[in-house]
């Protein structure tokens, strides 16, 4: 698979705010556009062993009819101002298995591999009846040698091929451990357990308790940050909420919402520190001048995310 190299400076493509102070140094609230007329949402941020992060997000194409996508990119930066773009890391011509609905990826590094875990599908979501609606989609396991790919299809087939399943969250813990959330039919706020090569799962889905709050949920994101684990996601896939627990499988606390919805629309994100500082990436629906399709289209945005004292997460306002 062929990279593009090409270094972008996010001072000619991106619209600039300023937020506030967080541990370190300053970082300003921007919209990733990544290039002219790339629309990019679901980031999914790292940081590697090299230092930098990295940040892949799945792929919208212009005038495409609900959400047909059809490859992931993927882009690197050492200061969040410069970015290198390093293409797409993969597409659906790797899957023999799935033609359709390149969603929401995660990425992870293990035993010296990185793993991209991607939600592909096959059919067609019929929305006048859904009765003949014929929409598959399963989680596919890809490794490269590099965090920017050439992926590979690692295992020829899904995780599982039921339940339904998209919006993975590919979480492993300080002893090695690697537990995969996803949104599924039926399964929202299950985990299950991967095995050492993350290449196939450990066990049964394990039903988590969610004290008793589990309002429509997609994209979880679960990160970790010094006694707390947090189970965040797009409650009824618009409003960023959280959890808290003492362990990655729970029992969780609902805590509230960190960010407010905005044009009634969907949201996607990730939540990574990076020299000292966290950062929530997310998308946003933004007017594009010059689409001769949709009002709004996705971009990749970020803004820092600040904690209290107690872990709980203090409210992010979206800037201009």
């Amino acid at each position: 698979m062929k990279n593009n190299n090409n270094k972008i400076s996010l001072c000619s493509l991106i619209k600039l705010a300023f937020i506030g102070l967080m541990t370190s140094t300053t970082l300003n609230a921007k919209i990733l556009d990544f290039g002219p007329n790339v629309l990019t949402a679901d980031p999914s941020g790292h940081v590697w062993k090299d230092g930098r992060m990295y940040v892949y997000v799945s792929h919208d194409i212009e005038c495409q009819e609900d959400f047909h996508m059809k490859d992931w990119l993927v882009y690197s930066s050492d200061d969040l101002e410069q970015w290198t773009n390093h293409g797409p890391f993969m597409s659906l011509d790797d899957f023999s298995w799935a033609d359709n609905y390149a969603w929401a990826p995660d990425a992870a590094y293990k035993n010296g591999k990185y793993y991209a875990v991607l939600p592909v599908g096959t059919g067609f979501k019929d929305r006048i009846n859904p009765e003949k609606s014929t929409k598959w989609m399963g989680l596919g396991m890809a490794v490269s040698d590099s965090p920017t790919g050439p992926f590979k299809d690692a295992i020829g087939k899904p995780l599982w091929t039921k339940p339904y399943t998209n919006d993975p969250s590919l979480f492993i813990d300080d002893d090695g451990q690697a537990y995969l959330y996803f949104h599924a039919k039926g399964y929202d706020y299950h985990v299950v357990k991967m095995n050492d090569d993350l290449l196939s799962v450990d066990g049964e889905f394990i039903k988590m308790d969610m004290g008793g709050y589990t309002p429509k949920m997609e994209g979880p994101w679960v990160f970790k940050r010094g006694d707390n684990y947090y189970f965040t996601m797009p409650e009824n896939n618009r409003v960023l909420t959280y959890y808290m627990a003492k362990s990655p499988t729970g029992p969780w606390e609902y805590k509230g919402t960190f960010m407010d919805q905005e044009h009634n629309a969907n949201n996607h994100h990730s939540i990574v520190q990076f020299k000292g500082q966290w950062v929530l990436f997310y998308h946003r629906w933004i007017n594009v001048s010059g689409s001769s399709c949709h009002k709004r289209q996705r971009v990749t945005a970020m803004e820092p995310i600040t904690f209290n004292a107690d872990g709980t997460i203090n409210k992010v306002q979206r800037t201009d």
